[in-house]
């Protein structure tokens, strides 16, 4: 496998590319205040007409232990065995139903040698657990998939896909990989804490929640944040939800995306199924970064390959709580997997991937999730 990357901070910068082969592969994660991305992504498709190109907006760009803001990660990838799809999903085309675009996601890649789907979504409007169990609905349970939604920066206005020549929203972007000499780290793990009493959804649809405890659920949360419930959604994801239900008996996090003021709703990244259980959880920056170099470790430690290629997907959420520190988690993934692995990756509205190997793939938030590559 042959890696370059490079940080590009003007659209000149395209001009400046030291590549010594042709990649199979561009992977571009792309904050949604640099200039000029749809133009830097037509004349990178036009100079390299015969490589893929996949991407999203970000709340944050990862390169190397940078975290980066106003530029593009560029990471260009040749597999010497490994064979490339790409294939999209409008969301609208699938009338919002995040699970049939997941299905049909899975549909146009499905092949006797695919190993692993690396899926980019819109963060705003995709339910990301529908999208999970689409994607699962019709595939071989030894494929692998991870992956992440969309970022835009902390506004919650707009985010986007990058598919081949294009920069598109309300789309999903997926990356089959095929072959058997292909080897997929993965894992995703948190560091937050719960903290006051479990609460019994009663009223909820998917990812609509309305009522915690016989009580209106946005009342109810504002009462937690006070003052700063006037900057919802923003706030919220300082505030996450922990949840368990029948699905998921290790609880898994769920973050606000929208609130609905005359309905009295919360809406989040993923399902809030009615009669699962859920509690707040808040911030503890040591855990965090924690919790990052324990996903690395598990990560590391789910293949004996010697990992070449690491894409870290962290949830806004916690870089917000992070601030300055925030480089600390991705330098303390990287001191895990040592000098000899190129890091790329994003800040994102929901990260996708299994806890570890004997784990099914779910929608996180709140995480450090890591998906490794290797040959």
């Amino acid at each position: 496998m042959k890696i370059y990357q490079h940080k590009i901070l003007h659209l000149e910068d395209l001009d400046h590319l030291d590549l010594d082969f042709v990649p199979d592969v561009f992977f571009l994660f792309a904050s949604p205040t640099f200039i000029g991305t749809e133009e830097f992504v037509s004349k990178l498709a036009r100079k390299f007409e015969n490589t893929n190109l996949i991407g999203c907006s970000t709340a944050g760009e990862i390169l190397g232990n940078e975290v980066l803001d106003s530029t593009i990660a560029l990471t260009a990838v040749k597999f010497e065995k490994t064979k490339l799809r790409i294939e999209e999903v409008d969301l609208i085309s699938c009338s919002l139903d995040s699970f049939e675009a997941g299905k049909a996601i899975s549909a146009k890649l499905k092949g006797p040698d695919l190993r692993h789907i690396f899926v980019l979504s819109d963060g705003l409007i995709v339910n990301g657990a529908e999208l999970v169990k689409g994607l699962h609905a019709d595939l071989d349970k030894s494929v692998s998939i991870t992956g992440g939604l969309a970022g835009d920066c902390s506004n919650f206005e707009n985010t986007f896909v990058i598919s081949g020549n294009k920069v598109a929203s309300k789309k999903i972007v997926a990356l089959g990989l095929y072959g058997p000499e292909l080897s997929i780290g993965f894992a995703s793990k948190g560091g937050w804490d719960s903290f006051g009493i479990e609460r019994l959804v009663t009223k909820s649809t998917n990812n609509v929640l309305y009522e915690l405890d016989g009580q209106p659920a946005l009342e109810l949360y504002k009462s937690f944040l006070g003052d700063m419930a006037k900057d919802l959604p923003g706030s919220g994801l300082l505030f996450p939800l922990s949840m368990r239900d029948e699905d998921n008996q290790i609880p898994v996090v769920r973050t606000i995306l929208s609130v609905d003021e005359k309905n009295g709703s919360l809406t989040f990244a993923g399902n809030i199924p009615q009669g699962s259980y859920v509690r707040l959880m808040k911030a503890n920056i040591d855990r965090i970064i924690g919790g990052a170099e324990q996903s690395a470790i598990t990560a590391k430690n789910s293949t004996e390959d010697q990992h070449q290629l690491a894409f870290l997907i962290s949830c806004v959420g916690r870089r917000l709580v992070m601030k300055q520190l925030v480089e600390e988690e991705v330098e303390a993934v990287n001191e895990v997997f040592g000098n000899d692995i190129y890091t790329t990756g994003f800040y994102s509205y929901g990260e996708i991937a299994p806890f570890d190997k004997f784990s099914p793939c779910t929608l996180h938030n709140q995480t450090m999730t890591i998906t490794t590559f290797s040959e």
